[in-house]
């Protein structure tokens, strides 16, 4: 069987554009975070005396970055955060999964929260917690409202696992707790 020449140049131009219209995700694994000394971390409110400037735009990388959320979402467990923020529901500490920002919902406020801390129970982690770690526990808690692009962001909890074969498993007893027929 002969093909035309024009079917196998068609055929080629197909099967380049339909290759050249995916876009992948970049596996970055070393981005740079923003630099963390161009946030000015002292203030609490955007208010300030006279025209307002606005504070810089400062775009966190890590946001769009799957390993990077997972990397934060995992520091958010060893970091204890959970022991506050229950899951990000809200315990202790208020909630993450809500429009509700005391301090601002944008990369660089989050980044100055866990950094400096704040009022009433969120303690500073200066020193303790290194800037680009910092930044990716930034990206994980804006990805808890949905503030990051849903392809970067890990589609299920990592405490997920299959069950354990059942020959594996033995049977419990199961106790009789109904009350006796007279």
């Amino acid at each position: 069987m002969r093909y035309r020449p024009t079917f196998i140049i068609m055929l080629g131009l197909v099967a380049g554009l339909s290759l050249g219209a995916c876009k992948r995700e970049e596996r970055g694994f070393r981005v740079q975070p923003p630099s963390s000394t161009t946030i000015d971390s002292k203030s609490l409110t955007d208010l300030q005396p006279g025209t307002q400037t606005p504070p810089p735009e400062i775009k966190n990388e890590y946001e769009e970055n799957a390993y990077a959320l997972s990397e934060g979402k995992r520091l958010f467990s060893a970091y204890n955060c959970n022991g506050c923020h229950s899951q990000g529901g809200g315990g202790m500490g208020p909630a993450l999964m809500d429009e509700r920002w005391l301090y601002g919902s944008k990369p660089a406020q989050v980044f100055a929260t866990i950094v400096e801390g704040r009022p009433n129970g969120m303690p500073s982690f200066r020193g303790r917690v290194p800037d680009f770690q910092v930044w990716q526990l930034s990206a994980y808690v804006r990805s808890m409202s949905g503030n990051s692009p849903k392809d970067a962001a890990p589609s299920r909890d990592d405490h997920i696992q299959g069950k354990p074969p059942e020959s594996s498993a033995e049977p419990v007893p199961v106790k009789d707790t109904s009350i006796p027929k007279p």
